[in-house]
């Protein structure tokens, strides 16, 4: 199935771009739905929960994975995937920049409303529904040693900035340049960054780089499930630096836009956290459970399952 779906995407013009921005579908109802997941484990995690919540509605899926966002978002428009967990900010610019070009301004915000206005506004002539979010986000954040912040007083951002405690960052070697890393929280909270040691975005490598004192801060996500392993705490970002990454489910209108979906997938918004989401990366990556035996057991303890 995952070869056909690669040979398919790559002949595929898609409903926006047969019908030059009109969507001429009306919200479908298939009931054999097809889930889609990046590949990675909280991906495989909100689409197994996706699979499960769609049986209990009375729809039939099958899960496929395909972690290359290029060859996924095409096959969600064409209906080769019907519904694929997306977050609201990175798939808004992702969109952006497959529309208006590379260069395009990004139009993911910190601000929820904002970023999925653009959202929609880009994915409606593609065929696509964006459902509501949840509370559930995996943002960017940044992590110091447990003992770092009790010893300064550090919560949040603006308390690090206000230290005037000198930083050495480990992140990504992009973070120089991105707005929502050296050069945001220089601007936005006065942090002294003194340098970026270019480690990778939450890494194992540059979490111990901060509890080795080597560095003092990480760049990770705020679903990050290792942070207590390394003696590492997030410090919030009461600024709101970074973008309104929400999880939202992402459904092809032909296939997977009517209410039986949306109503199914909506039961989650209510209870999925984002300290749920860590706890159950958690429970995949460190105590080595498969993501389908997390997802049902979560499911049930919520009461969505029976």
């Amino acid at each position: 199935m995952a070869v056909a779906l690669l040979l398919l995407v790559g002949c595929v013009t898609g409903p926006s771009l047969e019908n030059r921005g009109t969507v001429t579908a009306s919200p479908g109802d298939s009931r054999r739905l097809i889930v889609g997941s990046a590949g990675f484990t909280e991906s495989d995690l909100l689409a197994q929960m996706y699979a499960l919540l769609l049986n209990r509605a009375g729809y039939k899926t099958s899960l496929l994975t395909v972690a290359n966002r290029e060859l996924y978002e095409p096959a969600l428009e064409s209906g080769q995937i019907d519904v694929v967990p997306e977050y609201a900010a990175t798939f808004a610019d992702w969109l952006n920049a497959k529309v208006n070009g590379p260069q395009a301004p990004p139009v993911g915000s910190p601000d929820l409303a904002t970023t999925m206005t653009a959202l929609r506004r880009l994915a409606t002539p593609r065929g696509l529904t964006v459902l509501d979010p949840g509370r559930a986000v995996n943002q960017n954040a940044f992590a110091v040693a447990r003992s770092f912040a009790r010893e300064h007083g550090l919560r949040t951002l603006s308390d690090l900035g206000a230290s005037g405690l000198r930083v050495r960052l480990a992140a990504g070697d992009e973070c120089v340049q991105r707005p929502y890393c050296e050069p945001g929280l220089r601007k936005t909270y006065g942090i002294d960054i003194s340098g970026v040691d270019p480690k990778g975005v939450g890494t194992t490598q540059a979490k111990r780089a901060v509890q080795s004192g080597r560095d003092q801060m990480v760049l990770t996500t705020t679903t990050d499930a290792t942070l207590d392993q390394f003696g590492l705490v997030l410090l919030a970002d009461d600024k709101q630096l970074q973008n309104a990454d929400y999880v939202v489910p992402v459904v092809n209108r032909s296939r997977a836009g009517g209410e039986g979906v949306t109503t199914a997938l909506g039961r989650l918004n209510d209870v999925l956290t984002t300290a749920d989401l860590a706890a159950l990366n958690e429970q995949v990556d460190s105590w080595r459970r498969l993501p389908a035996d997390v997802a049902r057991t979560y499911l049930e303890d919520k009461g969505l399952l029976k």
